[in-house]
């Protein structure tokens, strides 16, 4: 009966020691990208800056890739390894801040990039996960405010004139009732003068 108890006993320690290197393999294999977008939509307006806010988290090293998509075509933006340099397109130099958590900044939109933003992170050992932000530009806050500042001008002229017309009316009219009133003195005391000397 010893030896079964041997046997028994070795045979969990075998156990044990292959749930250990099987824990130890796992925690080597590199895991799934997880990607959270935090704001799918954004609406900005011309001149603005805009963040596109994303979290990832792998175990490996990711390379982080932005593109445009809009009616004018597909752009890529930017691609970057985490703790390497950056490679910004061309067209986007100067215009675009980089996040080590994956989110980028783009600054001074115009009506041209509004549109699908993708961003595809891939881990060292082919495992990605993708994301898309919708960003709306708009035009018509700036559109609305100089009408409005023009609305108010001419109405502030046209105000302006109106007082001014309404003055002039009214010191015409208080000239004429003085010049009429002059002209009755005088008729009058005239009419005086002529019946005295009649007398």
């Amino acid at each position: 009966m010893r030896p079964l108890r041997g046997c028994r006993g070795r045979g969990v320690v075998l156990g044990t020691v292959t749930l250990c290197l099987a824990a130890g393999w796992a925690l080597q294999t590199p895991g799934v990208v997880s990607l959270v977008v935090a704001q799918p939509n954004i609406n900005a307006t011309v001149a603005q800056n805009i963040l596109l806010s994303v979290e990832y988290s792998c175990r490996g090293v990711a390379t982080i890739e932005w593109k445009h998509v809009s009616s004018w075509g597909t752009t890529k933006i930017v691609e970057w390894k985490s703790g390497n340099s950056v490679n910004i397109s061309t067209v986007y130099k100067d215009r675009v801040t980089t996040f080590e958590n994956g989110s980028i900044q783009l600054l001074n939109v115009g009506m041209r990039d509004a549109g699908y933003y993708f961003i595809t992170v891939t881990e060292e050992y082919g495992t990605n996960t993708y994301g898309t932000i919708i960003v709306n530009v708009y035009e018509i806050i700036y559109e609305d405010l100089h009408f409005v500042a023009v609305l108010f001008a001419f109405l502030a002229a046209v105000s302006a004139i109106l007082i001014c017309f309404m003055w002039l009316c009214n010191k015409s009219l208080h000239l004429f009732q003085k010049k009429t009133t002059h002209k009755l003195t005088t008729s009058t005391t005239e009419e005086i003068e002529l019946e005295t000397i009649e007398c």
